[in-house]
């Protein structure tokens, strides 16, 4: 019972932060959905430059 009282306190006294995180969490996350993306295109990209460099070692049967 006191964990709930204790619940309905923080919701009482903390709305504004918590309404101010519903508002700015899909903000932010719109905002930094370009930076993910970059993110993956350059992780495809060192991944294809290690594949290409590495290719040769592949075709003469070099072992990881």
């Amino acid at each position: 019972m006191l964990t709930l009282i204790l619940w309905l306190l923080l919701l009482v006294f903390c709305w504004p932060l918590a309404l101010a995180a519903v508002i700015l969490y899909p903000l932010i996350w719109l905002l930094l959905l370009p930076l993910r993306l970059v993110g993956i295109v350059f992780t495809g990209v060192f991944e294809l430059l290690r594949s290409l460099i590495l290719l040769p070692a592949r075709v003469l049967g070099g072992h990881r």
